[in-house]
């Protein structure tokens, strides 16, 4: 089996060497560099060709942000998978890191299963939307107001959606509830595999880098709206 290689970006050094000392101790996964930086996180991206980043938002100089967008944005980086590191598992940067290309994001406070499961949903190309962080997202949507569709990304995704069949619709309705493969089969009466097709293929025509801007684009797109409780 080949390890999954993970990169750490933190400005912590100390925090740096927990996550290496717990990411090291497993046998599916290896780290293969540390960043302090965003700059040097996306060097390293490049020369370690690492499969996720575990990269913290707020560093000092090129922060998580500006990394994640210049790492998404590099057609030979295209299979890095980025895991945002937060504070608060919920915070202001949340929606523009999805919006940036990350595959989701992780709370620093979060017990060690859970970072190690991060990185292996990750890197299976999943997205690491937990219903609280979904329910986070939906949160920052009305905060900023509810309507995103009005925008210009809106209105561009508003026209992707045109081309999408009436059941990817419905799966990606689903998907925005932060609802798995196998709770959307159940709940559309269809295999998983289906499921995954279906998100495939709405991935492919709205320009997704992973599942979790499907959820964005879901809101962005006015598709889905955001419920008050």
């Amino acid at each position: 089996m080949t390890p999954i290689k993970v990169l750490l970006a933190d400005d912590q050094a100390l925090l740096r060497s927990a996550f290496r000392v717990l990411v090291d101790s497993e046998l599916d996964m290896q780290v293969v560099g540390e960043a302090a930086d965003g700059a040097e996180a996306v060097a390293l991206a490049r020369s370690t060709r690492a499969d996720v980043v575990l990269m913290d938002i707020r560093m000092p100089g090129t922060d998580g942000l500006t990394a994640t967008r210049m790492i998404s944005a590099d057609p030979d980086l295209a299979d890095v998978r980025i895991v945002m590191l937060t504070t608060f598992e919920v915070d202001e940067y949340v929606v523009q890191s999805l919006r940036a290309g990350a595959s989701g994001f992780l709370g620093k406070g979060a017990e060690p299963d859970e970072l190690l499961n991060a990185i292996r949903v990750a890197a299976a190309g999943e997205a690491l939307l937990s219903p609280v962080a979904t329910k986070g997202l939906i949160a920052t949507f009305l905060a900023q107001g509810g309507n995103v569709a009005e925008g210009p990304d809106g209105a561009e995704y508003s026209e992707r959606l045109a081309a999408l069949t009436g059941r990817e619709r419905e799966v990606l309705v689903q998907v925005a509830g932060g609802h798995s493969n196998d709770q959307i089969a159940e709940r559309l009466v269809v295999s998983p595999l289906t499921v995954k097709t279906h998100v495939n293929r709405a991935m492919a025509k709205l320009g997704a880098r992973d599942r979790a801007q499907l959820v964005v684009i879901a809101y962005e797109s006015g598709l889905v709206r955001p419920r008050v409780e």
